[in-house]
């Protein structure tokens, strides 16, 4: 059979110009596939800058089905279901992209970060520690630390706790002695509950090592001294916190006014009771004066007036009470029930206050059980604010 040559010649140009109009084609819908994709995501980015979460989401998965490999879009869209409560969804979306091969070193950091923080919000504390300990040599590492800070602190394991704040301590953001001396006293808590007051006592001596300046490894261990009856040595330990955190005195005033007359040595706990309240007009420390200059014999009376020096130097309604409880009214058959309507008035005025958060509570905490903030208390009253 002999071919036409003819019929070769006029299909080239019929070839050509199909060829030429197919290639048009493709490329007009990836022109239309391009522009929906930046359309979809600044459709989203519109509706996140109007709060509009959830029409913001179903943008940013419109534009992720357009361009599933877009890293950008999977980690707004995770973030975004972070925020609205959807952990299980934010989670898929950072666990494929740690899945994806070509993801660099910076993303794949930052998808692990990010995975963290959604079990963090889930609650999944055990799923997050294990996140965040392969955070450790990256740029997140201080932010992944002080997430297991928080971890180990809010289950109170204090020792694990105490190898984090030692490595943030090291890693030089910020001194993390205070909080440290915080967990050994916790651990010295639990060892004296069980009887162990040799091992408590050797961490609160390591307590008071780690953080010489701060209160509270003195007073628990005063307190120890107090209850094995080992008065001397309490007294001895208290003046020291005298001496070295004299901001404290309130919260031991009552004790150290006691364990001296316990001791046999009452003018040496006067004495810095009154160097105490001199420095500051405190009336924890002015009702342990009172206390122990009555039972060194002094007049009720002459007690009583300590009150009234102290309301010319301070406004104080709880003094004003304390004073009024000794004095003979007109009506007299009337004073109890104005002493106890006073007494009701002053009661919040006798609380502690977190500085951080305000909880307010009738005894001091080290940690804040609102916030969670340590040495947030200030070691006053909410009048002496």
């Amino acid at each position: 059979m002999d071919f036409d040559l003819g019929w070769i010649l006029l299909g080239l140009p019929v070839a050509f110009v199909l060829g030429w109009l197919a290639s048009r084609l493709d490329l007009r819908q990836l022109r239309i596939e391009n522009r929906r994709a930046p359309k979809a995501y600044f459709k989203g980015l519109n509706y996140l800058l109007n709060e509009q979460q959830d029409q913001a989401i179903d943008a940013f998965i419109e534009a992720v089905q357009k361009d599933p490999d877009t890293t950008e879009l999977h980690f707004a869209l995770g973030n975004l279901f972070r925020r609205r409560g959807e952990y299980q969804r934010a989670v898929r979306v950072h666990e494929h992209l740690l899945s994806r091969a070509d993801l660099s070193a910076a993303d794949r950091h930052r998808a692990q970060h990010d995975l963290a923080l959604d079990f963090l919000k889930a609650g999944l504390l055990d799923r997050a520690e294990d996140a965040l300990r392969k955070l450790e040599g990256t740029r997140y590492e201080a932010q992944a630390l002080l997430a297991l800070l928080a971890i180990y602190e809010r289950s109170r394991d204090w020792p694990q706790a105490a190898e984090i704040g030692q490595k943030l301590q090291d890693h030089g953001e910020g001194s993390f002695s205070g909080r440290l001396a915080h967990y050994l006293c916790e651990q010295a808590a639990a060892r004296n509950a069980t009887g162990d007051l040799d091992g408590a006592a050797q961490l609160l001596a390591r307590a008071v090592i780690t953080a010489p300046q701060a209160p509270r490894p003195r007073i628990d261990q005063a307190l120890m001294q107090i209850k094995a009856d080992r008065h001397t040595e309490a007294l001895h330990t208290l003046l020291e916190l005298a001496a070295v955190a004299p901001q404290s005195v309130p919260l031991v005033a009552s004790a150290l006014a006691q364990t001296g007359s316990a001791a046999g040595q009452p003018q040496q706990a006067l004495a810095a009771l009154q160097a105490s309240y001199d420095g500051f007009a405190s009336l924890d420390v002015l009702d342990a004066i009172v206390a122990l200059e009555g039972a060194q014999g002094m007049q009720r009376e002459q007690a009583r007036q300590r009150y009234l020096q102290h309301l010319e130097r301070e406004q104080s309604l709880v003094a004003t009470a304390r004073w009024l409880a000794g004095e003979k009214l007109e009506h007299e058959e009337f004073h109890p029930q104005v002493q106890r309507a006073i007494e009701h008035a002053t009661r919040p005025l006798t609380r502690y206050r977190c500085a951080a958060c305000g909880f307010e509570a009738k005894q001091h905490f080290w940690q804040c059980p609102g916030c969670q903030a340590w040495d947030s208390y200030p070691p006053r009253r909410v009048e002496e604010l």
